[in-house]
């Protein structure tokens, strides 16, 4: 599948800096070190020659063949230029020294990053899931090899908290995670022995290890929290265990962690950074702003709280429109705008929620792509892969049409659910004749394709700047 011809600028990506056109050609002509890194704290070291003009396609045949993955598995995977500023996932046909050598100029392009930071930043080449890849077809895998690899990154993010879960999930998946190192045959004493060898943060999310803090939690004590993380484990293992019938293959056991991390709508994403407008509460809390994560993926888009771990709005393509609007004066920031159907005092209202990000041009392609990707599949964008129909949405869209309302987002208790009560959001009434406070232009690349003419008209952003 050709999935990721957007996930990189293509007029910077195919420029020939100066950076990048300054290296000797005798120097990589000869054979090199090359060191691709995996998720599970490994990574393939490799011998390239030509490396100044190795693409992706021959790197991948290398890689693929070192890891002795089947070719007939070439897409589940990508290469992707990495560091603690940004991740891009890269086309084919890069060449990846070339791309680490205009580091700086994306750096500078993408991020808020100070000139300290992006000059001592350095990316490193990972081999990790392609973000284009369907999850339904991650569990028609058989091979061992291919598994392992995506159990070690979802088990990654899991962890790290890039994928919110709730109790339930983490439990069951750091369950998993010891039956698949361990076996599933300890008893109780082994278990806890096991957890307390290898730390909690191995197992469950590291928020979720420390705690939240707090009066409360020092009265409590970590070993009581510790124990109570223990019990959970040992509970959900003692499941595994029975539900398996005594000695499960790997294989089985790792279609289960994936299957898990798949009722995760975010599990696949791209991810960027932005900020939000924090909820006005006062004079002196005006102009405040809250650090979010944004995951993209063929299923939709989710706004994430970087600091507490929860989902904030998600959305399916059929739920929202977007757009990018660029700066325009010195202090203005790249926005991206997404809009979904809400509820004002029981009135029904169009909902407007800003993300200022210098991703904002990669999130707007990468949305772009992805309802391309989808409408141009076979059943269209009312059957994407790996993602269960409601009945009540289903039956909701049957009956409006795509110029009729959208399902409105509930307020939810679970992490995995939107909150957009939380959300310091734009709205306003299209009553036929006039529009209460002012939205931005469709993306008419989204609606140009749609069946049914959407009944919004379209509207410039330069008025909501202000507002």
């Amino acid at each position: 599948m050709e999935g990721d011809n957007c996930s990189f600028p293509p007029d910077l990506s195919d420029d020939h800096s100066q950076r990048g056109s300054v290296a000797s050609s005798a120097t990589l002509s000869r054979a090199q070190d090359v060191l691709v890194y995996l998720f599970g704290e490994s990574a393939v070291h490799l011998s390239m020659e030509g490396l100044g003009s190795v693409s992706v396609q021959e790197l991948g045949r290398s890689v693929r063949e070192a890891l002795q993955i089947p070719e007939s598995a070439p897409d589940t995977f990508a290469f992707w230029l990495c560091s603690p500023l940004l991740e891009l996932q890269l086309k084919a046909r890069h060449q990846p020294y070339k791309l680490c050598r205009q580091w700086q100029d994306l750096l500078y392009r993408f991020t808020d990053a100070s000139e300290d930071d992006i000059s001592q930043d350095e990316p490193y080449l990972q081999y990790r899931r392609n973000v284009f890849y369907p999850k339904s077809k991650e569990l028609q895998i058989k091979d061992e090899t291919v598994l392992r690899l995506l159990y070690e990154e979802a088990r990654s993010n899991i962890l790290s908290g890039r994928y919110p879960c709730d109790p339930e999930h983490w439990a069951g998946l750091g369950a998993l995670s010891l039956a698949l190192e361990e076996g599933p045959g300890l008893d109780s004493q082994q278990i806890t022995t096991k957890i307390r060898e290898k730390k909690l943060p191995s197992f469950v999310p590291a928020h979720v290890a420390v705690g939240s803090g707090g009066f409360f939690s020092t009265l409590r004590g970590k070993s009581s929290r510790q124990a109570e993380l223990e019990q959970k484990l040992s509970e959900e293992y003692g499941k595994i265990s029975k539900s398996t019938g005594g000695s499960p293959e790997p294989q089985q056991l790792l279609h289960q962690y994936l299957s898990m991390c798949h009722t995760l709508p975010y599990y696949g994403c791209a991810f960027f950074c932005g900020e939000i407008d924090k909820p006005v509460q006062g004079i002196l809390q005006r102009g405040r702003r809250k650090a979010v994560s944004v995951g993209i993926c063929l299923d939709g888009v989710y706004v994430m709280d970087v600091k507490e771990k929860h989902v904030l709005l998600g959305l399916r393509f059929s739920e929202l429109s977007w757009d990018h609007s660029r700066p325009e004066e010195e202090g203005d920031s790249h926005i991206l705008w997404l809009e979904f159907d809400g509820e004002e005092d029981g009135t029904p209202v169009n909902k407007l929620l800003k993300i200022y990000s210098k991703q904002a041009e990669l999130m707007s392609g990468f949305i772009e792509f992805c309802v391309e990707l989808m409408s141009t599949s076979e059943g269209g964008a009312a059957n994407e892969p790996g993602v269960p129909q409601e009945p009540a949405r289903q039956e909701a869209g049957t009956r409006n049409g795509r110029g009729g309302r959208r399902g409105m987002l509930q307020r939810q208790g679970s992490v995995v659910c939107s909150r957009v009560h939380s959300l310091n959001t734009i709205s306003y009434v299209d009553n036929g004749k006039e529009i209460k406070r002012l939205k931005p232009k469709r993306a008419a690349s989204f609606f140009t394709r749609q069946a049914t003419a959407p009944t919004y008209s379209a509207v410039n952003t330069e008025s909501l700047e202000q507002g």
